[in-house]
């Protein structure tokens, strides 16, 4: 049986401490078993939502930093199951061959990645997506109407060295740009996705810290974006940016994420 993870809500946005609102009970199937696969990860932050603490719009989860097409296409997804700053969500980034780009939350824009995306964004959109796990290490990901997208991962020397990294890290540490911020320019070389950052500013303003402390590459994947064929993976011939965040040149997996957002007024 596939392990499909539980549906999507919209309720409002939280004011009183993390929110996993929007997620059901997990179903029997879903129960953390305690591994280390992607997708025992993914079940443990449906079952375990962690979210850091400190100061500043805060959330926990799992999802892909970025996936490249040489056709110019662009897909990126998070899936925050604690959230300071609302609901928990589901958000898939989709960039067209023309550099245009679109996020898709099962949540108001307001409490989605897009409220720190915005000004970047010709579109913020509300939709239902769907996350479902076919395999310890495959997953296909859905936006109603508009994308079906399945993808393989796998580990090598590169992702267990950051990953083994990450795992002495504590959810604080999205705080610490001290820490983030050669560690970020270290990840890109290592994991040779380009130059990479955990530390800057995001369009709308605010400084973001972020912790994968989990990584895997994406090996295989196939696609259908508004019923086309976005054509094979493959580094951008400029890497894309979204304020001061890099994206990865090559697909990456995260999980076990902490990320904080702060106003630097």
């Amino acid at each position: 049986m596939n392990a499909q993870e539980a549906g999507p809500g919209t309720p409002g946005p939280s004011t009183a401490g993390p929110s996993t609102a929007g997620a059901a009970a997990p179903r029997a199937d879903e129960a953390d078993t305690g591994g280390s696969e992607p997708r025992d990860c993914a079940r443990r932050a449906v079952t375990h939502p962690e979210l850091p603490p400190g100061r500043g719009d805060r959330a926990g989860g799992y999802g892909v930093m970025g996936l490249p097409f040489a056709s110019g296409h662009y897909l990126a997804l998070r899936h925050f199951t604690a959230s300071s700053f609302g609901p928990a969500y589901r958000s898939v980034w989709h960039r067209d061959p023309q550099g245009r780009w679109t996020v898709h939350a099962d949540v108001p824009p307001e409490v989605s990645c897009a409220r720190f995306l915005g000004p970047a964004l010709t579109a913020a959109r509300t939709a239902r997506i769907g996350i479902d796990w076919t395999g310890p290490r495959s997953v296909t990901v859905t936006v109603d109407g508009v994308l079906t997208w399945s993808f393989e991962l796998g580990t090598d020397a590169a992702t267990w060295l950051m990953s083994t990294m990450g795992a002495r890290m504590p959810a604080s540490a999205c705080h610490a740009a001290w820490l983030l911020g050669p560690m970020g320019r270290a990840a890109g070389p290592v994991l040779s996705a380009g130059r990479m950052r955990l530390h800057g500013t995001m369009p709308a303003g605010q400084v973001f810290g972020a912790m994968p402390r989990r990584v895997w590459r994406i090996v295989r994947t196939e696609a259908q974006v508004d019923g086309a064929d976005p054509g094979p993976p493959g580094p951008l011939e400029q890497q894309v940016r979204l304020g001061g965040f890099l994206l990865p040149q090559r697909g990456i997996f995260f999980a076990d994420a902490a990320a904080v957002f702060t106003d630097p007024r």
